[in-house]
């Protein structure tokens, strides 16, 4: 077989399979349905916490819950799947907040954190104070 045809059959090979995991719906990014959603997702891992109050991100792919003083549960869209995991301030590198959007930077390898819009800043603003410890925030000021 010549090259020419080789490198044709490779790259019609991979545009097949990337086309099938595209029409199959592995392109997808879940989407909490709401609250109710999130707290039922969240119990699957953790059956034994008590979330308080559900923050939805703006674009419902992530939810924050509170969990009590300086904990706070997060279920977050990654791919087609929820990653769900507890944070708290020991956990954290930093925390930003600006109007409505929370920065958040965790020294964890298998999730770094990411940016999140929330639809209101009463919202951002309680997530951003639950992340933070008070020696954090005596040394922002």
């Amino acid at each position: 077989m010549s090259l020419p045809v080789l490198v044709v059959l490779v790259v019609f090979g991979i545009a097949l399979s990337v086309a099938a995991v595209h029409f199959t719906g592995g392109t997808t990014t879940a989407t909490l349905a709401g609250a109710d959603h999130a707290l039922a997702r969240f119990a699957e891992d953790f059956p034994d916490e008590k979330p308080g109050v559900v923050r939805l991100t703006a674009d419902n792919h992530a939810a924050f819950l509170d969990l009590g003083p300086q904990r706070c549960g997060i279920v977050q869209s990654i791919g087609d799947c929820f990653l769900t995991r507890i944070v708290t301030p020991n956990d954290i590198l930093t925390v930003t907040r600006e109007g409505n959007v929370v920065s958040l930077q965790l020294n964890d390898f298998t999730w770094k954190g990411g940016s999140f819009l929330f639809v209101g800043e009463a919202d951002a603003r309680a997530v951003a104070a639950t992340l933070q410890n008070s020696d954090r925030i005596r040394e922002a000021a």
